[in-house]
C-alpha cells in the first residue's frame, strides 16, 4: 500500500494540469468577461502565465495577481484576466500557452458572442471628440524613497549633533582645567587641606602633592621649568628672574620657599616625619608664596595680550577644524557602509551600472509600452515607443508588395535595436521567410556587421502562433564609432496567405540587461494569423 501511494505521488508531480473557464460567453460591447486559468503543479515547478495582448481578437483590460493555494507538496495557481471587445460579433478566445518548466501547456479556446448596444442618436446629444490629454508620469513610489532618504539624513544629523556639535556639559575636572593657574593652584591647596594624608601619617604623599601644586603653578604662570628641576635648580631660576626684574619677590619669601622644598625632599627621600602642625603650616606658607608670586609678576604688555588672543583664536580654529574632520569622517563612514551594504546585497556590477547609468539597464528599469504596430498588426511590449520609418518599396518589388510598414528603435550608445515590419502582398501567396531573412542580414552587413552566423528553429508565441526563429551572432558597429563589438540577433518571422510579419532584435553579447529585455519582448509578441 505504501509503495502505491508513493508511486501515485510521483506520477502526480510529473503531470501538471491546466484548465480554464470564463464567467460568461455572451456580453455587450465594452462589457468584460473574466477568463480564469487554473494550474496544478508540483511546488518546485516554474510557471509562466500569458502576458500582454495574447487574447486577440479580445483585448486584455487587466491581469489580476496570481492566487496560490498550497496542498502538501503541490500548488494550485489561479490567474484571472479581464477581457473585453468593442465590436459586435462572434469571436474566438484563442488557446493560451502556459509554460511549466519551459514546457508549453495550452488552455481550450472559447467562443464569445458580443452583442451590439442600441444607441438612439436622435435623442442623445452628440459631442465632439476630446483632444489628447497628457498624463503625468506616476510617482507613487517616490514617497518611499524620500522617506528613506529623510530617515537616513535624520540619523546622520542626529549622530553629528550628539557626537560633534552638541555642547556637552563639562565635568568638574574639565571646569577646573579651564581655571586660571592661580585659581586652580589655590583650589588644589584647599583640597589638600581637607585630605586625610596627615591623619593617616602619609607625609610623603602630602608633601609630593604640595610641591607638585606649586611647581605646576610656577611652570604655567611664571614660565619656568619647575617640574623636572631639583630644589637648588628651581631656586636658582627664581633668583635669576628676580635679578632680571621679571619677578619682584623678596628674599624672605624665596628663603621660605627653599626651606619648604628641602623639608619635602627629606620627607620623600630620607623618610623624615615632621609634626602635623609643621606640615599644615608649610601648606599655608605655600598659599602665601603662590599669592606673593602672582603679585610679583609684571602686568602683561599689550603685545602679550594680543599674542594670547591670537593663540586662543587659533585654538578655536583648530577645534572647529577638528569638528569638521570628525563630521567628514562620519559622513564618509556612512557613505562607505551604505555603499558596502548595497554592493553586498545587489552585487558590485549592478550598483556600478545603476550609478553610471548603463544604457540597457535604464531601458530595462524604465516604463515599458505595449502597443500594436502596422498592418497586419504586431503587438509587442518594448522599453521605448517604436518610431515609424520611411520605407520605399523597390520598383522591382512593387508588383509583389502592396504595402510595407516598419517601426524601429535604436539605442544611441550601444548596439541595441528593435524593429518590426508588416508587409502585405498583392497576391494571396505564402511568404518566403528565407529570402526575406537573407535580405535583412544583407542590410545588417551593409551597415557594418561582419562574421554573421545563422541558426534556425521553429518558434511559437504565447498564443500558440507558429513562426520561424532565425538567430545567431556576429560583430556589430558600436554607435558613434567604427569599433566592432560581438553581438547577437534574433529575427522572428510570421505570416500567411498574402502577408508577412517580422521582428528584428540586435544586442551586445554579454549584456545581461539586454538579454532580459529580449526575453521580455519575446514573451509579449502577439501577431494575427490572417489579414
Amino acid at each position: 500500500m505504501i509503495i502505491c501511494l508513493v508511486g501515485f505521488k510521483g506520477f502526480s508531480q510529473s503531470l501538471p494540469t491546466v484548465t480554464s473557464k470564463v464567467d460568461t460567453t455572451n456580453i455587450k460591447i465594452g462589457e468584460q468577461i473574466h477568463f480564469t486559468v487554473f494550474v496544478d503543479v508540483d511546488s518546485t515547478a516554474h510557471v509562466i502565465f500569458p502576458e500582454g495582448q495574447t487574447f486577440s481578437p479580445l483585448e486584455m483590460v487587466e491581469a489580476l495577481k496570481t492566487d496560490t493555494l498550497k496542498k502538501l507538496d503541490k500548488v494550485s495557481l489561479q490567474k484571472i484576466y479581464a477581457l473585453t471587445q468593442f465590436d459586435s460579433g462572434a469571436y474566438t478566445l484563442p488557446r493560451q500557452r502556459i509554460l511549466i518548466n519551459d514546457k508549453p501547456y495550452f488552455t481550450d479556446s472559447v467562443q464569445i458572442a458580443v452583442a451590439s448596444v442600441h444607441v438612439d442618436t436622435l435623442a442623445q446629444k452628440m459631442y465632439d471628440i476630446k483632444g489628447l490629454m497628457e498624463v503625468q508620469k506616476s510617482h507613487k513610489d517616490l514617497w518611499k524613497t524620500l522617506l528613506w532618504v529623510l530617515l537616513g539624513l535624520l540619523v546622520v544629523g542626529g549622530l553629528l549633533y550628539w557626537f560633534v556639535f552638541r555642547k556637552k556639559p563639562m565635568t568638574e575636572a574639565e571646569k577646573e582645567a579651564l581655571l586660571p593657574p592661580y585659581d586652580r593652584a589655590m583650589l588644589e591647596l584647599k583640597r589638600l587641606e581637607s585630605s586625610k594624608y596627615l591623619i593617616q601619617s602619609e607625609y610623603k604623599e602630602y608633601y609630593s602633592e604640595l610641591t607638585d601644586i606649586v611647581r605646576s603653578y610656577l611652570e604655567e604662570d611664571v614660565h619656568i621649568s619647575a617640574m623636572e628641576s631639583t630644589t637648588d635648580q628651581l631656586i636658582d631660576k627664581i633668583e635669576l628672574l628676580k635679578d632680571a626684574g621679571e619677578l619682584k619677590l623678596d628674599s624672605d619669601t624665596i628663603h621660605q620657599f627653599k626651606r619648604i622644598l628641602e623639608t619635602a625632599d627629606l620627607v620623600k627621600f630620607a623618610k623624615s616625619r615632621p609634626e602635623n602642625s609643621v606640615a599644615e603650616q608649610d601648606r599655608k606658607s605655600i598659599e602665601h608664596i603662590v599669592t606673593r608670586t602672582k603679585e610679583a609678576l609684571p602686568e602683561p604688555t599689550e603685545e602679550e595680550l594680543q599674542q594670547k588672543e591670537e593663540y586662543l583664536e587659533e585654538l578655536a580654529r583648530k577645534q572647529q577644524r577638528k569638528k569638521w574632520l570628525v563630521t567628514g569622517a562620519i559622513a564618509l563612514g556612512v557613505l562607505l557602509i551604505s555603499t558596502g551594504a548595497i554592493t553586498a546585497y545587489y552585487g558590485p556590477k549592478l550598483v556600478w551600472d545603476s550609478v553610471t547609468g548603463h544604457p540597457t539597464k535604464k531601458l530595462l528599469d524604465g516604463e515599458w509600452i505595449t502597443s500594436t504596430y502596422g498592418y497586419p498588426p504586431i503587438t509587442v511590449s518594448t522599453p521605448k515607443v517604436l518610431i515609424r520609418q520611411d520605407v520605399k518599396i523597390p520598383a522591382q518589388a512593387k508588383a509583389q508588395i502592396k504595402d510595407m510598414q516598419t517601426f524601429r528603435y535604436q539605442e544611441p550608445k550601444v548596439p541595441f535595436t528593435i524593429a518590426v515590419t508588416s508587409t502585405e502582398f498583392t497576391q494571396p501567396v505564402d511568404p518566403d521567410f528565407d529570402k526575406t531573412n537573407e535580405q535583412l542580414l544583407k542590410h545588417l552587413e551593409e551597415n557594418g556587421a561582419k562574421n554573421i552566423v545563422t541558426k534556425k528553429e521553429e518558434y511559437s508565441t504565447m498564443a500558440g502562433v507558429k513562426g520561424l526563429k532565425t538567430y545567431g551572432s556576429g560583430k556589430f558597429i558600436l554607435p558613434g564609432s567604427n569599433e566592432l563589438v560581438k553581438g547577437k540577433y534574433i529575427i522572428l518571422s510570421f505570416g500567411g496567405k498574402g502577408f508577412q510579419q517580422q521582428i528584428l532584435l540586435t544586442w551586445m553579447d554579454g549584456d545581461p540587461y539586454a538579454e532580459q529585455i529580449v526575453e521580455r519582448i519575446l514573451v509579449s509578441v502577439d501577431v494575427k494569423t490572417d489579414v
